[in-house]
């Protein structure tokens, strides 16, 4: 017990310098790791996701796809933290949370769009919210925009956050880098279009798979730190009305913690769909956008604080 606790204690530790690095020098500005993973993953959609092929050897060409880009990284990660002396694989830990940590980054999207939607710079607001979403922002009144931004910010709480987290939290630096990677391939290939149905399937289905866990505990924690009784009221009776399994629970239960409709009509690449509400309370406003932001940032702040307890049991039985 002594032994798991003085890893979890080392863990935690790795851990809190990640967000650290994070909270201290944001995004990197140049040669993203991700960017580059990027790249190559579109790179091999455009080569081998051939539109006359079969179906079934589409779904394969992804699966192999997927498992090339995703395992070899996480391998090499794992194996080089077991080779190397401890504080060495602390320091490489610590470096592949902060590279896989996207909380600086979200904030730095999302605070402009409040604070552009409070000046009443409606334009300005829409081609900054129009950088973090997908759906179209052109004639979107102000409720519209600030409706997109919170959504994002809430469903990006776990996806650029508490999922590394919670995996980092399970496998160190090399378990935050897979889902990271994963995710990010969810994001490029996991869509229900013609050209990405089958080949991206095994991309979106493997994000399903390693965000059901950090997703509900998101959802939960989203709920616990705001208006609980309806954000777990809206998890129960909105959440399975959406589309994404996982994006449901995190951005009901954050919705109904903030006190804000969600959800509602919008428009993507020129066709309105009729999404189902979420949350309930007010009409969305800039103020909502910060609120949602200061949500996202005491979550993580819990989870660290929640991640302490058994290093610090650990350590004060060894006094």
């Amino acid at each position: 017990m002594h032994a798991i606790g003085i890893h979890a204690f080392w863990l935690w530790s790795a851990a809190v310098a990640g967000v650290a690095l994070d909270y201290l020098l944001g995004e990197p500005r140049r040669a993203h790791p991700l960017v580059g993973f990027g790249h190559l993953a579109g790179w091999l959609e455009r080569t081998f996701n051939r539109p006359d092929g079969r179906p079934g050897s589409r779904l394969l060409l992804g699966a192999c796809g997927w498992c090339a880009l995703v395992l070899p990284p996480a391998v090499a990660a794992q194996a080089l933290v077991m080779a190397l002396p401890l504080p060495l694989a602390l320091l490489v830990h610590a470096l592949l949370l902060y590279f896989t940590l996207g909380a600086q980054s979200l904030g730095a999207h999302v605070r402009p769009i409040a604070a552009a939607l409070a000046a009443g710079d409606l334009p300005a607001a829409r081609a900054l919210t129009a950088r973090i979403v997908s759906r179209d922002l052109d004639d979107a009144d102000e409720a519209a925009v600030a409706r997109a931004a919170v959504e994002s910010t809430l469903e990006n709480g776990n996806d650029a956050i508490f999922g590394a987290l919670f995996w980092f939290a399970v496998a160190g630096g090399p378990g935050a880098l897979a889902y990271r990677l994963a995710n990010t391939l969810d994001a490029m290939w996991g869509y229900r279009t013609p050209r990405l149905l089958h080949f991206g399937r095994v991309a979106a289905r493997a994000d399903d798979v390693l965000n059901w866990l950090p997703a509900r505990l998101t959802a939960i924690s989203y709920a616990l730190l705001g208006h609980s009784h309806d954000a777990f009221a809206c998890w129960k009776t909105q959440a399975r009305h959406w589309d994404s399994p996982n994006a449901g629970p995190v951005m009901a239960a954050g919705a109904g913690s903030l006190g804000v409709c969600l959800g509602g009509p919008a428009r993507y690449h020129g066709h309105i769909e009729d999404r189902p509400p979420l949350g309930c309370g007010e009409t969305a406003g800039d103020h909502h956008i910060t609120e949602a932001w200061r949500l996202v940032v005491r979550t993580q702040q819990a989870w660290l604080a929640f991640g302490a307890i058994l290093p610090a049991l650990t350590l004060a039985s060894l006094l």
